[in-house]
């Protein structure tokens, strides 16, 4: 090893972030000591082991960064860099992704250690009875060199405690090399460039430009409140490398404290120093901690809930996973920029719900998607650090902006949304095949070779709310156009199997056939994303009556709908997809096409069955565990269906404010609005028998209809369900 003091210029990127915002943040209700009660019920272990590729790292809501312990890397079990049944840290790093399928970030790793290294890798053991998380906050002991790190969070930077009880030298190993990745060739090729400045004695800055999911550029400051005596550069791991990794060493006796701030910016080297000094000026971690407590108890207190504890526990950690994305990645003092959007997920139910518990935040959202635009020239699909990686099918941001149009919010230039909604949705590129969708009505499965079927369905989707965007503006002719291809979900119809099928540019039916055999492009191909015809058929959220139709009404309809349920829990073809779990017969509470499914009961008709099946998810696939999540929380999709579900209401068609009956799972529920009004949910008679519902009542007058509406929760006001063991 080579011992020496580094002193680089660092080339600065400038990022430009579009969000010239008007709006004005009210922010949550003022917080309190009363608010931080329901902080004890969230659970940052939940969801981190198995597939729910949740880190319970220290964040705040929204914030843009997550620091948090690394376990592990380069199988798709990582995607968060953690999981639960590990005993081994690898260090900890300062952002990640929350719950969803694939890799990126784990942006500059720390990891202290005592004397030599007791791994080749820095790691340590560890043991579970020594390690803590609470919202906010993280903490663990490493056992093989008896340091105790402690972490907390502000939205754009995070401080370590690292407390040295040994006797053997102090020393630090910090990881630019290091992210979290989806395998080991890509660890060592991520890093396009790389640049290091050794400030001084107690600053490091410098930037990393890397491709993993996207093509992005961080910047980052680290800071030390105490000098460091030496820095020694490690030799590079493989010749690919392209960002170092140094050992730096500290004069510290045995049980003294080195303290750590650190920023990681999307714009600049100097947009991270002031994010330290606008939001960590001190050296107190103990405050940082407690500001991150009180900030979330405001977003946890937003809904109050009376139940069991383990009710209690389900729900505030669903909440707490709600909070973590999107992210703002503007710089403190700038005007919010969002990112990390999973639209193929969160427009379903994540976004209105955010609209009910922040649309403080919702027009941020919209802007942010806007910025997008300008810079891409269409809307994102997934976004990440500002850029898009295209992930997914659909383009699914058209629902949220027009959702939030919808709603009432104005502080965008809404011709402009609009342009970017119609832009987006006629004029080709990444996933977006509209000129063969337009000759054909639908995607020939022998012109589009991987998943015409749901993109199909999928844009039919988004086709009928850029409609009724083109309606709400007079856009006429636009309507008639994007209201004609929302139907294009007829195309792809089967009557002979009652299933949503391939179909080849002459019209023909894809055979052999089995609605049994999973698809999913990355791995696998077919005409299915991440799932089969029986999940996929349902997918026609905007017209209930007209599905309803093609079965022959709504009884035909309920009962091939129960079938899904009571089919055998299998898969044929293409073997495992791992995406597809929480199965009940062939429905996958576990990935989002499923979600809105139930609630297709209430419109059937059968408003006892919707209440059976929820009571039955409720049961099995939610729980106050580390593995107590039946599927990726998707950056808080699983989460919002579980809070919707337990109000009794649900967003089947997710763009413009309709909410569809289901069952309440708690005795009661208040939403503390923005506006300073209260909608309570209260069920009568509430009991783990009691699941079916007798009688509805909305501000005392009887509520016979089959949904609610976003205007009668934003008035305030009472939602009471009677219930009852009978159907």
């Amino acid at each position: 090893m080579k011992r020496y003091f580094l002193a680089f210029t660092t080339a600065v990127l400038a990022l430009a972030l579009t969000a010239a915002l008007t709006v004005t943040l009210t922010g949550c209700k003022t917080g309190s000591k009363a608010n931080e009660q329901y902080n004890r019920y969230a659970n940052p272990f939940v969801g981190a082991a198995d597939n729910g590729h949740c880190n319970p790292g220290a964040t705040v809501p929204f914030g843009n960064i997550q620091v948090g312990p690394q376990t592990g890397n380069f199988t798709w079990a990582y995607t968060s860099g953690y999981q639960n049944r590990d005993r081994n840290i690898i260090g900890f790093s300062h952002n990640r992704l929350s719950g969803t399928g694939c890799h990126d970030l784990g942006d500059v790793l720390l990891m202290p250690f005592a004397g030599e290294p007791a791994a080749e890798d820095f790691s340590s053991p560890f043991t579970k009875d020594k390690e803590t998380a609470e919202p906010g906050y993280y903490s663990v002991t490493l056992d093989a060199y008896d340091i105790t790190a402690q972490m907390s969070a502000t939205e754009h930077a995070a401080i370590h405690s690292y407390t040295y009880n040994s006797d053997a030298p102090a020393r630090l190993l910090i990881d630019f090399q290091s992210a979290v990745v989806g395998g080991r060739n890509t660890f060592y090729t991520h890093v396009l460039d790389a640049g290091q400045t050794f400030e001084n004695d107690k600053t490091i800055s410098g930037w990393c430009r890397t491709y993993v999911w996207l093509d992005r550029t961080y910047y980052y400051v680290i800071e030390f409140d105490k000098p460091y005596t030496a820095a020694t550069e490690l030799a590079l791991r493989d010749p690919r490398e392209k960002a170092p990794r140094y050992v730096l060493d500290f004069d510290l006796k045995p049980g003294e404290t080195l303290n750590i701030k650190v920023s990681v910016s999307s714009r600049s080297v100097e947009g991270a120093r002031n994010n330290i000094a606008a939001e960590i000026p001190g050296w107190n971690l103990d405050k940082v901690r407690k500001a991150a407590a009180a900030e979330w108890g405001r977003y946890l207190s937003l809904i109050e809930i009376e139940g069991t504890d383990e009710q209690k526990d389900v729900f505030y950690t669903s909440m707490y996973h709600l909070f973590i994305h999107p992210n703002n990645i503007a710089d403190a003092g700038e005007n919010p920029y969002y990112s990390t959007f999973s639209f193929w997920d969160t427009y379903r139910a994540a976004h209105p719900l955010y609209t009910i518990l922040t649309p403080e935040k919702v027009d941020y959202f919209v802007q942010s998607a806007l910025g997008h635009y300008d810079q891409q020239g269409f809307l994102p699909i997934w976004a990440l650090w500002g850029g898009d990686n295209y992930c997914m099918i659909g383009n699914h941001c058209v629902p949220v902006i027009v959702d939030a149009y919808l709603k009432g919010h104005r502080n965008f230039d809404v011709e402009k949304a609009y342009e970017a909604v119609k832009r987006s949705l006629t004029v080709d590129h990444i996933n977006s095949d509209w000129t063969v969708l337009d000759k054909y009505g639908y995607l020939p499965y022998d012109v589009i070779d991987v998943e015409s079927v749901s993109r199909t369905l999928e844009y039919a989707y988004d086709d009928y709310c850029a409609a009724q965007f083109a309606k709400a503006l007079g856009k006429m002719d636009d309507y008639e156009f994007f209201l004609k291809r929302s139907e294009n979900y007829r195309n792809v119809f089967d009557p002979q199997t009652g299933f949503m099928r391939p179909k080849d540019s002459k019209g023909n039916w894809a055979s052999p056939f089995s609605p049994y055999a999973l698809a999913q492009a990355g791995n696998m191909g077919g005409q299915y994303t991440e799932g089969n015809a029986w999940q996929y058929t349902w997918h026609v959220q905007q017209n209930f009556e007209g599905l309803a139709e093609l079965y022959g009404g709504h009884e035909q309809l309920a009962t091939k709908l129960d079938s899904l349920f009571t089919v055998p829990s299998e898969v044929e073809g293409m073997g495992d997809v791992s995406d597809v779990s929480g199965l009940i017969g062939q429905y996958a509470q576990g990935n989002e096409p499923s979600h809105h499914v139930v609630y297709f009961f209430t419109l059937a008709d059968r408003q006892d069955r919707t209440a059976e099946l929820i009571h039955e998810i409720f049961e099995t696939q939610y729980k106050d565990d580390v593995d107590g999540l039946c599927g990726n929380d998707d950056c808080g999709q699983m989460s919002a269906w579980y809070i919707f579900s337990a109000l009794g209401f649900y967003p089947v068609n997710p763009c413009g404010g309709e909410y569809v009956l289901g069952a309440p799972q708690l005795p009661k529920a208040t939403i503390n609005l923005s506006n300073g009004k209260k909608f309570t949910v209260e069920a009568e008679n509430y009991s783990p028998d009691n699941i079916y519902v007798k009688e509805m009542y909305l501000n005392g007058q009887p509520l016979t209809g089959k949904t609610i509406s976003h205007d009668d929760i934003m008035k305030g006001g009472t939602l009471k369900f009677v219930m009852s063991p009978e159907k």
